[in-house]
C-alpha cells in the first residue's frame, strides 16, 4: 500500500468514529445509577431535559432596539490633555 492510501484509510476511520460519538438518544443514567441529587435551593432533582435546556443566561435574546433619539454626552471633567 502506499502512504497516500494509508492517509485515506485512517481520515475514513477518524470520521467514521467521530460519527458514532454523536448518536446519543434518549439520554438515561446508567442502570443502578441515580441523577445527581437537586441542587442548594432547588425544590426537585433537575430532569435530563431540564438540564440540557440552555437557559436565558446562557442563550440571550437578540435586541432589536434602535437608538431612537441621540442625546449630547454631558462633559468629562477627567478627560484631561496628557502633561509632558
Amino acid at each position: 500500500m502506499t502512504k497516500l492510501t494509508v492517509k485515506v484509510q485512517l481520515t475514513l476511520l477518524s470520521a467514521l468514529a467521530l460519527a458514532g460519538c454523536g448518536a446519543a438518544s434518549g439520554l438515561q443514567p446508567v442502570e443502578g445509577k441515580t441523577l445527581p441529587v437537586a441542587p442548594a435551593g432547588a425544590r426537585a432533582t433537575p430532569t435530563p431535559a431540564d438540564l440540557l435546556t440552555p437557559t436565558v443566561q446562557q442563550r440571550p435574546q437578540r435586541s432589536d432596539e434602535l437608538l431612537r433619539n441621540s442625546d449630547e454626552r454631558r462633559t468629562d471633567e477627567f478627560d484631561l490633555p496628557p502633561q509632558g
